[in-house]
């Protein structure tokens, strides 16, 4: 008896037990049993019993060589095919566009520098299996490196590619800012100033990401440090009207970064229209006496549209949300109360009776620092004196500044029948889906900072990487939103929502989960990490039968892996 493989045309090939005999002078085969349903194991292990090698009790003989993590790979991976991320690398040698894809994935899976993701890819130490999924072998630093630079100067093609994919004419495009540092001086981008990662000891660059209405990521850019937020906006104009070719689009930013010289120079001239918000001093003078913002409107509003001659061909809508409100009234309270303490010390120091603060261009210098730290010394009157020092709460000015807690002004050039009101507010509130970015790109995700290169083209490679790193874990989040702690049900809330003004609450499939920490098919609920990490429990393994034959085997995926899988659609192990 022996085990054939006979071929069988467009099917897989049937694996068939047969014997041999003789009839006459003839020698003919018949088939005993068809075993194309055998695991491969099975059918290996017969055909070592028929040819008579020694037997050993079960697991005698059995060595599991080694054990790779790999379901998080598997789901990476699967999703990255089902979005065509590969498709949006241009043409190249095979290999360097392996490599792209592999740092990519890498990124997603397990952020480290470059030296560490080259010894998890190569083939001798590696600790995942993504080296071996995409067949890379051997794998070097350099290699890594030059693949890096590869996909830095392809990063106006792809990011091009993103945009056909996800903007259209007269599509909304989220744009904001953030900042990160770097290690070392020698950066050409690295400048000292303002740092939203609290490190003012550390250079900067400043990143400006390009998403979606949906917040998915087109397209990041990396500036000099020092680099305020509105003179980035004519650089995304001219990238959304030259490389995207598109003619006109709503751009949504913040007030700090659309502000009306940036409007009348750039924006209006570009034929695009916009959603930002009024700073505080265009809501108190048109909340002035005869202003057109009257405050009594909202004792049972919470939204309203107003004009203004300040703002010609402008719509304005005025929103107050009371829970901003009462957010405001409480820290103002809390920094009112660490002025008055440090005032008090203050004080304390010019009239003591030893060693005391004298003359008033002294007092007057410890006071312009103490103010310059506070964010309410406004709200403080003081006279000075070469040897006293007094103050006292300005409860007018106080007063004022209250009567428009809870109160944001946005303002459109939209008309009203391209985009109403609550839908006005609904896209200046997307901007949280850019901060959303900015939390993975930096935190425990992907963990852009800090940047260890020097060299100005690759720490704009490295930005793109994480980008197109979050690129992919956005789309893997929203297929897994059922067992993660996201809400997957959020169209169910927004029609619950009373209004768009008011604070989103959670759809009650998301209350569910957080309240039970198990999802509705009773499986533990996941952060996205911690999932990955779950994941990663699935291995492929690597086994020796006997002394020389040896064969990968992946182990049975538990009831949350195999979830997790089906939700990314993976169809059969990779």
């Amino acid at each position: 008896m022996y085990v054939a493989k006979v071929p069988n045309r467009n099917s897989r090939p049937a694996i068939l037990l047969r014997e041999s005999y003789r009839e006459g002078d003839k020698v003919k085969n018949r088939t005993l049993k068809n075993l194309t349903d055998w695991p491969s194991d099975r059918v290996e292990l017969l055909r070592a019993v028929l040819r008579g090698e020694p037997l050993v009790p079960a697991g005698e003989g059995l060595e599991i060589i080694r054990a790779l993590p790999h379901g998080h790979v598997q789901a990476a991976l699967e999703t990255a095919r089902h979005i065509g991320l590969e498709a949006l690398l241009p043409r190249g040698p095979e290999r360097r566009r392996q490599l792209a894809l592999a740092l990519i994935v890498a990124r997603l899976l397990e952020p480290a520098a470059k030296l560490a993701t080259a010894r998890a890819l190569d083939e001798k130490t590696a600790h995942h299996s993504l080296g071996a999924t995409l067949g890379l072998g051997r794998v070097g630093v350099k290699e890594l490196y030059r693949s890096l630079d590869w996909l830095g100067a392809a990063q106006p093609r792809i990011e091009t590619t993103l945009a056909r994919r996800h903007l259209s004419e007269g599509t909304l495009v989220l744009y904001d800012l953030t900042s990160t540092y770097l290690e070392g001086r020698c950066c050409e981008l690295a400048r000292y100033g303002y740092s939203r990662d609290h490190r003012r000891d550390k250079l900067q660059i400043v990143i400006g990401l390009l998403c979606s209405a949906e917040g998915c990521p087109i397209a990041v850019e990396v500036f000099e440090g020092n680099r305020s937020d509105p003179s980035t906006l004519g650089d995304q104009i001219a990238k959304l009207k030259g490389r995207f070719r598109l003619r006109h689009v709503v751009l949504v930013g913040d007030r700090g970064m659309i502000t009306s010289a940036r409007i009348e120079d750039e924006l209006r001239p570009a034929g695009f229209d916009w959603v930002t918000a009024l700073r505080a001093p265009a809501i108190r003078k048109l909340a002035a006496e005869d202003g057109p913002l009257q405050l009594s409107l909202f004792d049972q509003l919470d939204m309203a549209e107003i004009t203004s001659p300040d703002f010609p061909g402008e719509r304005l809508i005025v929103c107050k949300n009371p829970a901003l409100a009462e957010q405001r009234t409480r820290k103002r309270a809390e920094l009112l109360d660490d002025a008055e303490r440090a005032l008090t010390r203050l004080q304390a120091r010019v009239r003591r009776k030893r060693q005391p603060l004298r003359g008033a261009a002294e007092i007057g210098k410890a006071l312009g620092a103490l103010c310059a730290r506070s964010k309410v010394a406004k709200h403080f009157q003081t006279t000075i004196t070469d040897d006293d020092l007094s103050f006292h709460r300005d409860q007018a000015s106080i007063d004022a500044e209250a009567a428009l807690d809870g109160f944001y002004v946005l303002r459109t050039s939209l008309s009203k029948e391209a985009l109403d009101a609550e839908a006005t507010v609904r896209a200046y509130k997307s901007l949280a889906l850019v901060e959303r970015a900015f939390r993975c790109l930096k935190t425990v995700d992907l963990e852009v900072r800090p940047v260890f290169h020097w060299v100005g083209p690759r720490v704009r490679a490295h930005v793109f990487l994480c980008m197109l790193a979050y690129y992919l874990e956005w789309h893997m989040r929203s297929r897994l939103a059922p067992i993660l702690f996201d809400d997957h049900d959020k169209a169910s809330a927004e029609a619950q929502r009373a209004s768009p003004v008011a604070k989103a609450e959670p759809s009650e499939a998301a209350k569910r989960k957080a309240k039970t920490k198990r999802t509705d098919d009773d499986l533990p609920v996941h952060s996205f990490r911690s999932l990955l990490a779950d994941l990663a429990c699935l291995t492929k393994n690597t086994v020796r039968f006997g002394k020389k034959q040896t064969m990968e085997i992946l182990a049975k995926p538990t009831p949350t892996q195999q979830r997790a899988l089906d939700l990314i659609g993976s169809k059969q192990a990779l």
